[in-house]
């Protein structure tokens, strides 16, 4: 049977990736170069003189994380979150670095925040449902995935763990359709999916 946990799960990096205030800054740039030390240097540098940049706090946070630094860069979007709690970006990373330290209650509480607001993408909604998946919520996670898809038609990795979820749950034909789905949407995961479970 598919595993349920959702570790290690791959998250967009369009999500995450970029940041700014419309403009790029030399930190921005190292970032997208991969230089992720030099760029936590150059955000330092901007946070020296605007300590509550909240840009710079996001994206700071996110060379940290790429680093592996899960408790700098959760420090970091604190702050940020302390300066503007209605920012999308800094919710929705908050929710990330808490699932992959395995606090599924903490990212399951930041990625609701998230959701709530108004405008909320389908990476909110798909946030929320891998929280409710690992701490065991089956059938709120499966309307998060749903709500995710309604959003994006085109999310093939909210239709995979849909369909993790429901072959789990005994529902084999309709998890295979979501597999197929995701296969359709280069999902490569639901490859194997297919392959194993859907013959």
């Amino acid at each position: 049977m598919i595993k349920k946990s959702i570790l290690g799960l791959c998250i967009c990096t369009a999500l995450f990736s970029g940041c700014g205030n419309g403009g790029t800054s030399k930190g921005d740039t190292l970032f997208n170069e991969g230089n992720y030390q030099e760029a936590i240097a150059a955000y330092s540098d901007q946070l020296a003189t605007k300590p509550k940049n909240v840009n710079a706090l996001y994206s700071r946070g996110r060379a940290y994380e790429e680093l592996g630094d899960l408790e700098s860069a959760k420090a970091d979007f604190e702050a940020g979150y302390k300066q503007d709690d209605k920012n999308i970006k800094l919710l929705m990373a908050l929710s990330n670095v808490y699932q992959k330290e395995g606090n599924h209650e903490r990212s399951l509480l930041y990625a609701e925040y998230a959701t709530a607001l108004p405008g909320a993408p389908a990476m909110a909604n798909f946030m929320k449902a891998r929280a409710l998946h690992q701490i065991g919520s089956t059938e709120e996670a499966m309307k998060e995935y749903s709500a995710a898809i309604e959003k994006d038609k085109d999310f093939g990795q909210a239709y995979y763990y849909r369909g993790v979820l429901k072959y789990a749950t005994e529902k084999q034909r309709s998890a295979c359709t979501d597999f197929k789905k995701a296969v359709s949407l280069n999902y490569a995961p639901a490859e194997s999916a297919m392959e194993k479970y859907c013959k």
